[in-house]
C-alpha cells in the first residue's frame, strides 16, 4: 500500500464503509490507524459488531469519499476485537481505486418502524440505519419471510415518518425476533439526505460518549 492518504487508502480519523464482499452487510466505522498495508478501524455500530459479522479472513470492501470521488480498497480481515471498544484490522488485498457506488454511511439509529408483508403487519425497532437501506428487528409473526420479499415500511424518525417499500436482503430468527437487512427501494432524494443527516448526527453523538 503507498502512503497517499485519501487516495490509496482512506486517512486515519475518517468515516468509512466496510462491507463483506459479496452481501449487504456493511458497517460504517472510523478509521484509526493505517501502518505498513494494515488499517485499523473502530466498528460505530456495537450492537451489531458483537455478532457474527466479520471474522479472520474474510474478503471485505472498504468505501470512504476523497476529493477525487468514491474510492474502494479490496481488503481482508486479519482480526477482530471485541469488548467495550470494538476494533478490527484489516489488510490490502489489492491497489484501491474510484468506485462509481457511494458509499452510504451507516449509524447506530434506534427509531420505531413497521413493515407490512400482504395482510401481515409487523412492528419493530432499528438498529442502523443508511440512506440505502437498514437493519432492524421485527417481533415475528408467521412464516419467516424469504431473502428478496418486499414489504411496504413507515420509519418514524423524530423529525417525521419515512415511507416506502424495501427489499429483504437478510433475515435470521433469534427466538420470536425476526432480524432483517432490508434495502430502501423507492426513497426520494430529499429523504435520502434526511435519513444521512440523521446518521450523521448519531455518529457524531457515539464518537462525543466514547471520549466521555
Amino acid at each position: 500500500m503507498s502512503s497517499v492518504p485519501g487516495v490509496d487508502h482512506p486517512a486515519e480519523q475518517t468515516e468509512v464503509e466496510v462491507r463483506l464482499s459479496g452481501t449487504d452487510v456493511a458497517v460504517s466505522a472510523r478509521v484509526e490507524v493505517v501502518h505498513e498495508g494494515v488499517v485499523s478501524v473502530r466498528p460505530s455500530a456495537s450492537e451489531f459488531v458483537e455478532g457474527s459479522v466479520v471474522k479472520p479472513g474474510d474478503a471485505v470492501e472498504v468505501y470512504w469519499r476523497s476529493d477525487a470521488g468514491h474510492r474502494l480498497l479490496p481488503a481482508e480481515i486479519l482480526d477482530v476485537q471485541g469488548g467495550a471498544v470494538a476494533r478490527w484490522r484489516l489488510t490490502a488485498t489489492g491497489p484501491a481505486e474510484h468506485s462509481q457506488r457511494r458509499a452510504a454511511v451507516r449509524g447506530r439509529v434506534v427509531v420505531p418502524v413497521e413493515g407490512g408483508l400482504g395482510a401481515v403487519e409487523l412492528k419493530g425497532e432499528t438498529l442502523d440505519v443508511s440512506e440505502a437501506g437498514m437493519r432492524v428487528h421485527f417481533e415475528g409473526f408467521g412464516m419467516l419471510p424469504d431473502v428478496g420479499t418486499t414489504m411496504a415500511l413507515t420509519v418514524r424518525f423524530e423529525d417525521g415518518p419515512l415511507t416506502c417499500r424495501g427489499e429483504i436482503t437478510r433475515v435470521q430468527a433469534r427466538g420470536a425476533r425476526w432480524i432483517m437487512s432490508i434495502r430502501f427501494l423507492d426513497v426520494q432524494e430529499r429523504d435520502q439526505d434526511r435519513v444521512r443527516r440523521r446518521v450523521f448526527r448519531a455518529l457524531r453523538e457515539e464518537r462525543a460518549r466514547l471520549t466521555e
